[in-house]
C-alpha cells in the first residue's frame, strides 16, 4: 500500500502518499551524516585545543556536549512540525494517524522506541517493520500513532495551494475567517490538495459544510472549491494587515 486515507477530527477523509523505505532511508542517511559532521568537528575543537584538559574529571561536560545528538531527532522534529533536516530535504513528514501534528508525548514515544528500532538491532527491525507494515510503519510508529507520509504531492498543485498576497483593494467576502486556528486553515489546504489528487468533489463538500457550521455562515459560491480558496484568500488577505 502507497496511500493511506486518515479520517480527521473534523470527520473529513484525507489521502496521503507514504513515505517510502528509500525516503526514509536517504533522510535518515543525511541526519547521520549531520551528526557526524558535529561529532568530528566537536572532536577536532577539543584535540586542538585546550579543553581537553577540563574533561579527564568532568565527563558530564561531554556528556552536555553530545546532548544535541542525543536528542537531535526529537527537537527537530517537534520544532520543525515532523521533520528532521533529512526528512525536509526528502519531502517527508511524521503525522497523526489523525491527520494532525502529532503532540509532544507522540513524538517523545518515537523517539524512546529508536532504542528497539535502531539502537538495539542496528536499524534492522526498522528495515524489517517498514518494509512489510500496511501503512510502512516502524515499531515507534505504531506505538505512537503516528506515521510517515510524503509533503509533496504526485502532481503539482501549486495553483490550489499557494495563495498569493491579495491586492491592496481586495475585498473580504468572509470576514469570520479569522475565527479559525491555523491548524484548520492547513486541513483547508489539505483537502484542497486531495480534491485534485482524487477527483472526489465529496471531501470539498464535507469541508464547506464544516467551516459553514464554525463560522456560522453560508456560502456564497456555487462551487465547494471556489468557497475554500476564498476562504484561503480571506485569511491570507486579513492576517497580512495584522
Amino acid at each position: 500500500m502507497n496511500t493511506i486515507s486518515i479520517t480527521t477530527s473534523q470527520n473529513i477523509e484525507l489521502e496521503y502518499d507514504l513515505g517510502s523505505v528509500g525516503d526514509r532511508i536517504l533522510g535518515k542517511l543525511i541526519d547521520l551524516g549531520i551528526l557526524i559532521a558535529y561529532g568530528l568537528v566537536l572532536l577536532a575543537i577539543i584535540a586542538f585545543s585546550d579543553l581537553w584538559k577540563y574533561f579527564g574529571s568532568n565527563y558530564w561536560m561531554l556528556l552536555v556536549l553530545f546532548l544535541p545528538v542525543i536528542f537531535y531527532d526529537l527537537v527537530s522534529e517537534i520544532i520543525l512540525n515532523g521533520q528532521s533536516i533529512g526528512k525536509r530535504v526528502m519531502a517527508i513528514k511524521v503525522i497523526s494517524l489523525t491527520g494532525e501534528q502529532p503532540t509532544i508525548s507522540q513524538y517523545i514515544i518515537r523517539w524512546l522506541f529508536r532504542l528497539v528500532d535502531f539502537s538495539f538491532t542496528s536499524g534492522l527491525l526498522a528495515l524489517i517493520m517498514v518494509a512489510i507494515s500496511d501503512k510502512k510503519q516502524r515499531l515507534g510508529d505504531m506505538v505512537a500513532d503516528t506515521v510517515v507520509v510524503k509533503t509533496k504531492p504526485r502532481t503539482d498543485f501549486n495553483q490550489t495551494i499557494y495563495t498569493p498576497p491579495p491586492a491592496t483593494s481586495y475585498n473580504v467576502i468572509y470576514p469570520e475567517v479569522m475565527n479559525l486556528r491555523d491548524n484548520d486553515i492547513q486541513l483547508v489546504r489539505e483537502v484542497i490538495t486531495s480534491v485534485y489528487k482524487s477527483r472526489n468533489m465529496m471531501l470539498a463538500w464535507q469541508a464547506q459544510e464544516k467551516v459553514e457550521t464554525v463560522l456560522r455562515i453560508k456560502s456564497k459560491h456555487q462551487e465547494p472549491m471556489d468557497f475554500l480558496r476564498c476562504i484561503l484568500s480571506d485569511y491570507n488577505y486579513l492576517t497580512s494587515q495584522m
